[in-house]
């Protein structure tokens, strides 16, 4: 009997261990460690202003309302609704205390590809590091360096707003291993030309372009199988078009009438981007003519949805 009741309490003890096991296995962060994040060199801030303007950084963490040169500023506090809560977004100027101002590019790298702060915790996925993680180390280099240059802010946002189980951020650890890859999120034939493939990287990565025009299923993660086919406003209100070959509307625009939209802001009847997308138009507008055209010739290049 005694030898019956050691061994449950050794099978217990086991299945304690082994859960405890996997549940730190799913649950920690993995950051890159530092030694990844060497040797990159003196950023190039020309192209770091690049990758700044390809992913937008203005729209969501300028302060609401500000216009011109104060965009720039990035103090942070738009707040960005969602079915999982309110999310409140950071300060990332310069600033010591407020902002990124005593990161170091380890930490900012990890915080791009790898959705890890600097003190170890998952980060949301409102920000969209799921997209960032195909960005190259060279232009997280860059864009670090050039964020450098910018304003500083003491503006401090709130904290998120959500309500459990959504405020656990350690669940984010299950959240990754069901929906975080690096991949490229369409197999491109092998005889792709040179500008389709840096669409690719620009529209896959740093444009973070399926953020918005993918649909998710309950758990916020993209539905694969309809890449850029359109999806609910995550705010609420109206719908994201399908931006593929197989779109009803964008569908029929070429190649050139994509790169003029983005660089204009006109559609090829005359209409004007409206809405969160006269935002992205404007960034993408600072944008040189070429890659406008690789960002056109990729999204041709898509799977009809």
């Amino acid at each position: 009997m005694v030898r019956r009741f050691v061994r449950f309490l050794l099978c217990l003890v086991g299945v304690f261990l082994i859960g405890g096991a996997v549940f730190y296995f799913i649950t920690t962060p993995n950051p890159l460690p530092e030694s990844h994040w060497t040797n990159l060199g003196e950023p190039d801030l020309k192209n770091g202003e690049m990758v700044f303007w390809t992913g937008g950084c203005v729209s969501c963490h300028a302060a609401p309302g500000s216009e011109g040169d104060a965009k720039l500023t990035l103090s942070g506090g738009l707040a960005l609704k969602s079915p999982f809560g309110t999310f409140h977004v950071p300060n990332i100027s310069p600033d010591e205390k407020a902002g990124i101002g005593t990161w170091t590019l380890a930490q900012f790298g990890n915080a791009m590809k790898r959705g890890v702060a600097p003190n170890g915790e998952h980060l949301y996925p409102s920000f969209p590091y799921n997209s960032y993680a195909r960005i190259s180390d060279k232009d997280v280099n860059d864009l670090f360096g050039y964020l450098k240059t910018l304003p500083k802010s003491s503006n401090i946002a709130p904290p998120h707003e959500l309500p459990f189980p959504y405020n656990i951020r350690l669940a984010l650890g299950g959240w990754k291993l069901l929906y975080f890859n690096d991949e490229q999120r369409v197999a491109l034939p092998g005889n792709a030309d040179d500008k389709v493939k840096r669409g690719q990287y620009l529209v896959e990565g740093a444009g973070h372009c399926g953020e918005c025009h993918t649909p998710r299923d309950r758990l916020g993660g993209f539905e694969a199988d309809q890449w850029l086919a359109g999806a609910p406003n995550p705010e609420g209100q109206g719908r994201i078009p399908n931006i593929t070959p197989g779109s009803k509307t964008v569908g029929s625009w070429s190649q050139e009438d994509i790169a003029n939209y983005l660089e204009t802001g006109f559609t090829p009847d005359f209409d004007s981007a409206g809405g969160s997308m006269a935002d992205v138009q404007r960034n993408l507008a600072h944008l040189p003519k070429p890659e406008l055209e690789a960002i056109a010739a990729y999204l041709k290049a898509v799977p009809n949805r």
